[in-house]
Parts: C-alpha cells; sequence; structure tokens
C-alpha cells in the first residue's frame, strides 16, 4: 500500500532533482515488479482511461497550446494532435488481443517432437522524451503501444509547453499507476535520458538525438529515435501545379511548419520554379488571408525559434538568393507568413540546415536522374514526397531513394496511418513504432522451447555423441 501512496503521490508533483528522479524511477520499477506481466484487462483498462482523459480534458489541451504558442489554430491542435492520437487509441484497443498472443512457431526435424513458440513479454520502464510541435500525439501515440505490451511508462515533457504540460499531466494521472510525467529543464532532460530505462524513445532534432543515445548507451538501453531532417518534394513535369502547390502548403502550413515531416524544399521542373511560387502565395492568400490579416496563422513557438527563421532568410539573402513574400498584410507577435526563395545555391543555411518553418526554398531540375543523385547525396530524410500519377515514377522514388517513408500526392498524411510502423533512417532516426510495430518495439519477443518430460533426447545426445554428429551431419549438413 506504501508503494502505491508513494507512486501516486509522483503523479501529482514536480520532479526538482536528480535526486527525485532517480527515486521516482526506483518507484516505478518496483511497480513493475509486482506485476511484471498485466494481463489484457488491465491493458485494456488503461487504454480507457487514457483515452476518456483526452476527450474529457480537449477543450483545456486545445487552451493550454494556444496560450503556449502564443496563438495556435483549434485547427492544428485537433487535427494535428488529438484526432490522431484518439485513433491511435482505438486502433490498439481493437487489435490488443491478437497482439499479445503467442506465435506458434516451426521446430524443425532436428527438434521434433518439441513445440516452439514466441510471447511477447513487457519489457519494464519505458522513458519517452516529447517536443514541443506536438505534445499530445508525440507523447501519447508512445505510450499507447508502451502500456499495449504491459509496460509502465516515464515521460519528459518539453519545458516550452509549461501550460499544456499541465494539463497532459492530469490526462496521464487518470492512467492508474501507469504513467508518470516529468518537467524540468536541460539537466533534467539530460538526467532522465541517463536512467537505466528498458527503453527510451526520443523525438526531436538529430543533434539532440546523438546526445540522448550516448546517454542511454551508458546503460545499452535500446533506443528509438524520432529526428527529423530535409525532407523533399518531387513535382513531375506532367502533374497539376494547383495540386501540386495545395499539397506541399498542407504540410507545410500546418503548425506554420514547425513539423519532422514538413516538405523542406521542392523540386519541380526547370522553368516552373516561378509559376509554382507565385500560385503558391496565390493561394496561401486566398485560404488563410481571407479576412486581410494573420489572425488565424499559428505563431512559432518563441522568440529563440523566430529568430532562427529570421537569420535563414538573411543569409539566402546575403548569397544572392531572391525571397518571394505575401506584401501589404500586418503580421502580429511571433507570426510568420510563407517565405519561397529561388535562386538557392548550396553554401546558403536553408539547404544545410532542417529549416522547421514556413520557408521553402524551391529547386529547378532538368532531369529526374539529377533530382535521385541530389536527394541521394544527402542525409537520409523522416518524410519524402512526389506528386505525381506516373506509376513508373512512384515506383523507381521508392526504390531508388532511401527516407522513413513516402507520401504520393500528399504531404505529412502518413503519419496518421495507424496501421503502419512511422520512424527514420540513418540521420532521421533509428527504429519505428505506431501501431503492431510500436508493440513490438516495447516488447521482448522471448522464444520458449517445450519439450515432451518422457523425450530421452538430451541422454542420448549425451551418450552417444559421435554417433548423434555423424547422423545429424548426414540428415542436415547437404
Amino acid at each position: 500500500m506504501e508503494k502505491v501512496v508513494e507512486l501516486q503521490r509522483w503523479q501529482n508533483e514536480h520532479i526538482e532533482s536528480e535526486y527525485d528522479l532517480e527515486r521516482l524511477f526506483s518507484e516505478v520499477r518496483s511497480g513493475f515488479v509486482s506485476q511484471p506481466c498485466p494481463d489484457y484487462q488491465t491493458r485494456l483498462e488503461a487504454l480507457k482511461q487514457l483515452k476518456g482523459a483526452l476527450i474529457e480534458q480537449q477543450k483545456a489541451l486545445v487552451e493550454a497550446l494556444n496560450a503556449d504558442y502564443g496563438y495556435r489554430s483549434q485547427f492544428d491542435t485537433t487535427l494535428g494532435d488529438l484526432l490522431p492520437a484518439i485513433s491511435h487509441i482505438n486502433y490498439t484497443i481493437k487489435h490488443l488481443k491478437k497482439w499479445m498472443k503467442s506465435s506458434r512457431r516451426e521446430s524443425g526435424l532436428m527438434l521434433f517432437p518439441s513445440q516452439v513458440r514466441v510471447e511477447y513479454q513487457p519489457l519494464g520502464v519505458v522513458g519517452v522524451i516529447v517536443p514541443w510541435n506536438f505534445p499530445i500525439l508525440l507523447s501519447v501515440a508512445p505510450i499507447v503501444t508502451a502500456i499495449a505490451a504491459g509496460n509502465r511508462v516515464m515521460v519528459k515533457l518539453s519545458e516550452y509547453t509549461p501550460k499544456t504540460n499541465q494539463v497532459l499531466r492530469m490526462v496521464f494521472s487518470a492512467v492508474e499507476q501507469r504513467v508518470y510525467a516529468v518537467e524540468g529543464d536541460v539537466q533534467i532532460a539530460r538526467c532522465f535520458s541517463e536512467l537505466p530505462f528498458d527503453h527510451l524513445i526520443f523525438t526531436g532534432s538529430t543533434p539532440v538525438g546523438r546526445l540522448v543515445a550516448q546517454a542511454a548507451a551508458k546503460n545499452l538501453t535500446p533506443v528509438t529515435l524520432e529526428l527529423g531532417g530535409k525532407s523533399p518534394v518531387i513535382v513531375d513535369n506532367e502533374v497539376d501545379l494547383k495540386h501540386a502547390v495545395d499539397a506541399v502548403m498542407l504540410g507545410k502550413s500546418v503548425n506554420s511548419g514547425q513539423i519532422c515531416v514538413a516538405p523542406d524544399y521542392v523540386l519541380v521542373p526547370q522553368g516552373k520554379e516561378q509559376a509554382f511560387i507565385q500560385l503558391y502565395l496565390q493561394r496561401y492568400k486566398a485560404i488563410y488571408l481571407k479576412g486581410g490579416g494573420a489572425d488565424s496563422v499559428t505563431q512559432i513557438i518563441n522568440d529563440a525559434q523566430f529568430s532562427r527563421l529570421k537569420a535563414l532568410l538573411e543569409d539566402a539573402k546575403q548569397h544572392g538568393a531572391k525571397v518571394h513574400a505575401i506584401e501589404g498584410v500586418d503580421v502580429e507577435g511571433r507570426r510568420m507568413l510563407p517565405h519561397l526563395i529561388s535562386g538557392v545555391t548550396e553554401e546558403m543555411r536553408v539547404t544545410q540546415e532542417e529549416i522547421f518553418g514556413p520557408i521553402l526554398p524551391v529547386f529547378g531540375y532538368k532531369s529526374l536522374s539529377d533530382v535521385f543523385a541530389y536527394i541521394n547525396q544527402k542525409p537520409r530524410p523522416l518524410a519524402l514526397y512526389l506528386i505525381s500519377n506516373d506509376k513508373v515514377l512512384q515506383r523507381q522514388v521508392v526504390e531508388h531513394t532511401h527516407s522513413g517513408g513516402v507520401a504520393i500526392n500528399d504531404t505529412i498524411l502518413h503519419v496518421a496511418a495507424d496501421d503502419a510502423p512511422f520512424g527514420g533512417i540513418g540521420d532521421s532516426g533509428l527504429g519505428h513504432y505506431h501501431g503492431k510495430e510500436g508493440f513490438l518495439t516495447f516488447s521482448k519477443a522471448k522464444t520458449v522451447l517445450t519439450s515432451p518430460n518422457w523425450l530421452p533426447r538430451s541422454r542420448l545426445l549425451l551418450r552417444y555423441r559421435n554417433w548423434a554428429t555423424r547422423l545429424l551431419s548426414k540428415l542436415f549438413i547437404r
């Protein structure tokens, strides 16, 4: 009973030191040890508690994120954060019983008549480090599959979303003794990543991801890293330019481009750069600026990020690029309207760094072979987008490029596919989660061999080693 009271206390208190963090981890670990393999009903109830709390607090979450950003559109929070999170819970509830079943495997002639099966066992305590850009979805999605796999979860929330964190702590406390939220600065984050978790998942930038992996390596903690990179969009010569513009604009405008899978740059047929740029700005103005102001545009999260984006634009101008923007619109606060860049060269920061905002370099290409060569010489991105109806080209793009995922004639929406894994490759990440793959990520696939006790195989192998070696060699080495 004392352990239960202690864990309940931690769900409602703030971590203020490394000592508190280690004590919490110890208590959560003890809670897991006391119930190392929760049954289906226990896991199902936890998922339902999480879903119920999210639905109950949805209005508060929208308001909190709006306050943390200075302004964040309800569309971005509802469509980008809340709905995918709840959809993921619903999908997991539907498939959980099937995922938990052991898997029968072939024993083969050499092990006959033994039986072999694979049991999916909870790992223990899973750590989740959450970014500021989609704090609901990017905390809930890994929590869901970690709970489904039978684990306890500790979550490090971003210091840049304090009001949202308060609501999320209430949401997580509804999941009885399964999820524990931690807040704090960079020092707490560093200590968090050094805890001996049974698995650690981090979503954020590639440089910080490297540091998290190094810290986890001290404990041989396996990690899933959801990072980012420069996700390209390839526009086919035969496609309707309006469709291409709308597809790119969706991915670049949601959350004002502050998404790890947002289109980072666009490759259009040479000669169509200006047509793409002008149509993009016209369509944006018609859709987002109907009343003549930018009040409905989500703000950049903080002053540091806003200054970084402005510095990218200034650097591009200094190196000879042309920046195209919408003129004559009053923009207040940290709102930033789209800035498309032409005349881009490789020494510019916009070609070297992940942009993570409403800035979009536009390149012209001569041939698709040039496109593949350009993409493949860069670090592998988290996403790659193709706007084309050409089935042959679609196949070529999938086969001749490497990325975490591909979306054809859309951008960013592949992340919402509950039945498909989500993850990066190379500099854009390590491992994956979502759906069954998430369940497997947070499970130990344990092989179990069961032999009948009447079987004298071990005794015979010990007694007739030479004869068994000759016989088995003739049967199996061929």
